[in-house]
């Protein structure tokens, strides 16, 4: 199947977000003529996503006064999200959103709103009206509409947080399924239906809403995502492959997931 690339959001234009010069990498690289910075294992990933968000946070809120974070879920970013609740910032100027959820009641511990909860945004002071989760606790449809309606106004964001599994899906756009991709209409969120694992019903943003930022940092880390690595190396039109394409992408990686 041949895919047709989305038009490109007015920001992809921007330049990628950098790493601050207290976290070099181990080395740098290139996936699919994306910079790549390669690290020694997941924790200095986790490391430098902290240090990136930081460095986001600061320039968007010199620039516009507030700072628009879109959060992903997995082991990679929970990791960042405890190393963020240890530091001082402008907790005031943040407004949080979420690129994909399950469908699970509001307080699962499966969800990804409870897991960002948890590890950081529980334990600092950003406004409570400022973390905007999905409602997936009223069904995938409806959740979709309503989050729509929030993410609309944001746009664009000042930073997007992705990982990307194992099949290259990221958010929840998965392969084959490709709601998430489609121009018309402009959505902005989609119901997501037969997720390969439980459970199958989700809702994400749509690669439009996801690409519409100022910078896109994805993060790769274990053995386990080294085929899928491999895969976007050469070219597999991967759905994180796909969004990233269209956004100011930086990945960081660690060097179990660059052996591939």
């Amino acid at each position: 199947m041949v895919h047709q690339s989305q038009s490109r959001p007015i920001t992809a234009d921007l330049a990628p977000p950098r790493l601050p010069p207290a976290v070099p990498p181990w080395h740098s690289d290139r996936i699919a003529g994306i910079d790549a910075c390669v690290f020694a294992d997941a924790a200095q990933v986790a490391a430098a996503t902290a240090a990136c968000i930081l460095q986001q946070a600061a320039t968007a809120i010199a620039a516009r006064g507030r700072f628009r974070l879109c959060l992903a879920g997995g082991s990679t970013p929970t990791a960042a999200y405890r190393l963020l609740a240890e530091q001082q910032a402008d907790w005031a100027s943040w407004w949080i959103y979420h690129g994909d959820e399950r469908c699970l009641p509001a307080t699962d511990p499966g969800r990804n709103s409870q897991m960002a909860e948890q590890a950081w945004l529980g334990q600092v002071p950003i406004p409570r009206a400022q973390v905007l989760a999905i409602p997936a606790e009223q069904g995938a449809e409806a959740a979709a509409a309503a989050y729509a309606g929030l993410v609309r106004p944001a746009l664009p964001f000042d930073l997007v947080l992705l990982g990307m599994g194992e099949d290259g899906h990221t958010a929840s756009l998965f392969p084959g399924q490709e709601a998430g991709f489609a121009a018309a209409g402009g959505r902005l969120a989609v119901a997501v239906h037969g997720a390969p694992k439980p459970p199958t019903a989700r809702v994400s943003l749509t690669a439009r809403a996801l690409a519409d930022c100022h910078a896109l940092l994805v993060l790769v880390t274990g053995t386990g995502k080294a085929a899928a690595l491999a895969q976007w190396r050469a070219g597999a039109p991967l759905p994180v492959a796909r969004v990233a394409a269209t956004a100011p992408t930086l990945l960081l990686l660690d060097a179990a997931a660059a052996a591939g």
